[in-house]
């Protein structure tokens, strides 16, 4: 396994990343992986790692990246309940300056970079994501319709700017939903909305989790959860990308 930490130019800027993939001198699918809004850090580092030895070139890009390199902001080695409020009280405004117009800016720029990779394959390429992250990963599958072959987010909210354009999505797509953050009758509306717009998805709410379920360094962490999510992005990632 290589990992390298490459800086890629964008409209605003250069973006910090982690990139892993395969050392075996062959071109791989690529998959963009966005953090969960405490960026990039050793547990998003090892579960790039992870997917990466299932046969993909996997990029993490510091999202936050306007605001300074990782770490953005500094970290507890285990960001506890009672440690939320004040990373959250740094974290909101990055969040809400991390406006739609500026997540497809940036996408442009990442998806440039997988295309002059010489350990990625050409081809169509994945997103996945985590809180918002997912959200991110969606927006970036709505506008590259072309490109993007699979888009999965877990515990990660929709907003309109994605929800109205569902119908433009050519995505095979899986929302991985924490019983914390939505209702059956919600995920049964949202459900619906996307079966109306001809969405080729699975959508479901994992038993027993709380938002952040992927997270190892959370108290929301959930090993049911993550196994679960692993279970429904790797076969979604063989059906979609080919590999050699």
């Amino acid at each position: 396994m290589r990992t390298e930490t490459p800086h890629i130019p964008t409209a605003d800027g250069r973006a910090d990343a982690f990139a892993a993939f395969p050392d075996d001198g062959e071109r791989h699918p690529g998959v963009l992986m966005y953090p969960d809004a405490f960026g990039i850090r050793p547990v998003l580092r090892d579960m790039a790692q992870e997917l990466a030895g299932h046969g993909y070139y996997v990029l993490v890009p510091n999202i936050f990246y306007r605001h300074g390199p990782t770490p953005v902001i500094e970290l507890p080695e285990h960001i506890g309940e009672e440690d939320r409020p004040a990373i959250f009280a740094q974290l909101m405004p990055l969040i809400q300056a991390h406006t739609a117009e500026r997540t497809l800016s940036d996408a442009d720029a990442y998806l440039g970079f997988l295309a002059g990779r010489p350990e990625a394959a050409a081809g169509p390429v994945a997103v996945t994501g985590y809180c918002i992250g997912g959200l991110v990963a969606m927006r970036t599958a709505v506008a590259h319709p072309g490109r993007v072959a699979a888009a999965a987010a877990f515990h990660g909210p929709l907003a309109a700017d994605v929800t109205d354009h569902l119908d433009e999505l050519t995505a095979e797509i899986h929302l991985g939903h924490a019983e914390g953050d939505l209702t059956p009758e919600a995920l049964a509306e949202l459900n619906s909305t996307l079966d109306a717009a001809g969405v080729d998805y699975t959508s479901e709410i994992y038993p027993g989790t709380l938002h952040g379920y992927t997270m190892s360094d959370t108290d929301a962490f959930s090993p049911s959860g993550l196994r679960l999510h692993w279970d429904r992005l790797l076969p979604l990632l063989d059906r979609t990308l080919a590999k050699k």
